[in-house]
């Protein structure tokens, strides 16, 4: 064959062969986009979104829940996003909240699966329950966890707070040379968090900020951050997960190793104490010993995540939060003072551990900060297991559905005065409804530790005291978060002077305290 003719040939092969490429991508194109139109709810409409990503290149990196509560406005309190091939509904306003989650809490009570943390980072050890779908299994594990965190049990949990908020006061005093240095509190307030929950469950403290506590924080942090509902392309664009290069996917196994290293480590422990006789009462020993129980295995091991896990990330952001405001809002913090000192003395600034909330400004003060800074501003995805109308639309079973907590606390049909940090709000109506630990049949179970845990905490502090800011704090909600799209608000670093009302009686009370 002429050279001539080859050339030809070969060109035309070429030809065909980009032709045949292109048509296949444009027929799986439309295909791709024509599923992804079809699995989008009836009836509900929203912000147009790009081919393939849907909205995810509009709120990806940023503040979605604040874009979310802007679009509200436009298309109203319900509406319908596409995140990848996602159709999800966002509910933005405290009425439509109850409708949906409260009149339906059976149909909205399960959670939707996720690759990312789903399929990669809990195939071993399971899921908390926070992230646990709708089974018979879960119903077994809330029915464990919620015996431990009601209300009676909380109150013999006192003697644990009341040394862990002890230890929480000293090493401010010391670490922060009685006031007279900038200190960051996170690192004394993680440790003390994660001390109450190790006590709880596996009957053993953190004694100090030491190897195994560092790597528990940074694994739990990166591991919550992979539980965004925007920082995991792969979650919704299935083709990624193809990537061979794909770092995600590397570091969330490194992740589950190392926390299956120190989940067996923890276990291990406490069995060895049950072994010798020498165990303290616990969760996860009463569990074992509890033949009503019948937990298996992964079960047992969800719930071990789920009380290591509890609060780190909400309860840190919370604490942060409150201190950074109060420091900047004197006249807050001396208001809370006064209505402390109507029942505890200057000279007895450790007040009472048993003390159920009765400073009311203070319980006001506490919830405040949870509303105006709503840690958690978007609620983890809930997922329908049945059919269910709203506003003459049909829900269909399987339905996405975001509960933007920031929208409902800052709604202006429930507050005149949203976007004001007001703690007499609660004084004037304690029993408005506040979003922040979830609403209907998945609201957090662990709602009556936290408030505890953050009264006797920010009692003490406040009572001993004077929060002095070394520095600027950024407490404005939204330019103040360090990262937008971290599944919890955590605010920008900062440094605070624990400053000491009285440090001789401050020394003393501990002192006193210590020896008994």
């Amino acid at each position: 064959m002429p050279v001539a003719d080859i050339v030809k040939f070969t060109e035309d092969r070429w030809i065909f062969i980009s032709l045949a490429i292109l048509a296949l991508s444009v027929v799986a194109f439309s295909t791709y986009e024509l599923v992804r139109w079809w699995a989008r709810v009836p009836g509900f409409c929203g912000p147009p979104g790009k081919p393939i990503v849907g909205n995810l290149w509009q709120i990806r990196r940023h503040d979605a829940p604040e874009q979310y509560r802007q679009w509200s406005k436009k298309y109203g309190p319900v509406y319908q996003i596409q995140l990848g091939n996602i159709p999800v509904l966002v509910v933005n306003s405290a009425a439509a909240a109850k409708a949906i989650f409260n009149q339906h809490s059976h149909a909205t009570s399960s959670r939707p699966e996720f690759y990312t943390f789903h399929k990669i980072i809990s195939d071993t050890a399971g899921t908390t329950l926070g992230t646990s779908p709708w089974s018979e299994s879960l119903k077994r594990r809330r029915k464990a966890v919620a015996t431990a965190v009601n209300r009676p049990a909380v109150a013999s949990y006192v003697p644990h707070l009341d040394r862990e908020t002890r230890v929480f006061l000293s090493e401010a005093l010391h670490v922060g040379h009685s006031g007279k240095t900038g200190i960051d509190p996170m690192p004394l307030f993680l440790r003390m968090n994660m001390s109450i929950g190790l006590t709880l469950h596996w009957g053993a403290r953190m004694e100090s900020q030491n190897e195994l506590f560092r790597e528990i924080v940074k694994v739990e942090d990166t591991i919550s951050n992979f539980r965004s509902t925007t920082g995991n392309l792969q979650d919704y664009i299935p083709l990624l997960r193809l990537n061979p290069w794909n770092t995600q996917s590397a570091q969330a196994k490194d992740m589950k190793t190392r926390r299956d290293k120190y989940m067996q480590f923890l276990d291990g422990d406490l069995d060895e104490r049950i072994a010798k006789g020498i165990h303290k009462s616990c969760i996860r020993a009463n569990v074992l010993v509890d033949e009503e129980a019948k937990l298996n295995n992964l079960e047992l091991s969800s719930l071990n995540l789920t009380l290591l896990a509890a609060g780190l990330d909400t309860m840190n952001s919370a604490v942060a939060w409150g201190i950074g405001i109060l420091a900047e809002r004197q006249d807050i913090q001396k208001k809370a003072l006064a209505a402390i000192r109507e029942t505890y003395p200057a000279n007895n600034p450790l007040c009472d551990a048993s003390d159920d909330q009765s400073c009311s400004y203070l319980v006001a003060v506490i919830k405040e900060i949870l509303r105006y800074y709503s840690v958690t501003r978007l609620s983890l995805p809930r997922c329908t297991i049945q059919d269910f109308v709203y506003d003459n639309k049909v829900i269909p079973k399987g339905t996405v559905i975001f509960l933007n907590v920031w929208a409902c606390n800052m709604d202006p049909d429930l507050w005149e005065d949203p976007e004001v940090f007001r703690p007499e709000r609660w004084l004037e109506r304690p029993d408005a409804p506040i979003f922040t630990f979830g609403t209907g049949g998945r609201m957090c179970i662990g709602m009556q530790l936290a408030y505890r845990e953050l009264y006797i905490l920010f009692l003490r502090v406040l009572n001993s005291f004077n929060i002095v800011p070394d520095g600027f704090i950024e407490t404005r909600p939204i330019e103040g978060v360090a990262n937008p799209a971290s599944l919890t608000t955590q605010p920008k670093g900062y440094l605070v002077r624990f400053v000491p009302h009285d440090l001789p009686v401050l020394e003393d009370s501990l002192k006193q305290k210590t020896d008994a």
